[in-house]
């Protein structure tokens, strides 16, 4: 269903702090997010005509700070600023989630969080997902939101990113490993 100006300009100015939080940890300079945010809304407003509602607004407006945030990278890249990952393993962490024998420790293992279709409708659910999202380090929620929010392929983040496929997947272990430790913290207690 076409949406108004009138409708977009309220969904902006709505949605504006989750696409600035959410640029910021892919481009990790606030002039750049708040650029690439600003292009995003700006498009948005102009192509608002063209939205058909196939989707929720907000999914059809991340969409647009998407490909904005992969030209950003692409032209970081171009001009030498590009930051690649350097994120150390940290086997430690890993060792203290499992026994030897690889299973969980009483400690570790996840909590029942209750129906999945409730928890993801609850408004408060979100706010402690964007919390631990960003608390996590830069790299590991960079790898962990293109891949999970952005939809891009392991091939192609390591190509962005310039990091192995190996090294991919350790990241993304962890991001989850971590993001469920802080929603067991934050949610579920």
């Amino acid at each position: 269903m076409p949406i108004s100006s009138q409708q977009a300009a309220e969904h902006f100015s709505h949605i504006r702090p989750r696409l600035l939080a959410f640029a910021r940890l892919q481009l990790r300079e606030s002039a750049a997010a708040e650029d690439a945010v600003q292009e995003t809304l700006l498009t948005a407003f102009e192509k608002t005509n063209s939205f058909e509602g196939r989707s929720e607004f907000e999914t059809w407006v991340f969409g647009i700070l998407k490909f904005k945030i992969l030209d950003h990278l692409r032209q970081q890249k171009k001009q030498g600023r590009w930051q690649p990952l350097n994120d150390p393993i940290d086997e430690d962490t890993l060792d203290r989630l499992f026994k030897s024998n690889g299973h969980w420790q009483p400690s570790a293992r996840p909590h029942d969080w209750g129906e999945p279709e409730h928890i993801l409708e609850n408004q408060r659910f979100w706010q402690v997902f964007d919390a631990c999202l960003i608390a996590l380090p830069d790299s590991i929620a960079r790898v962990f939101t293109l891949r999970e929010l952005m939809g891009l392929s392991t091939q192609d983040i390591c190509k962005e990113l310039d990091i192995t496929e190996t090294n991919c997947w350790v990241i993304l272990h962890r991001a989850r490993l971590r993001l469920r430790a802080c929603l067991d913290n934050g949610w579920i207690q």
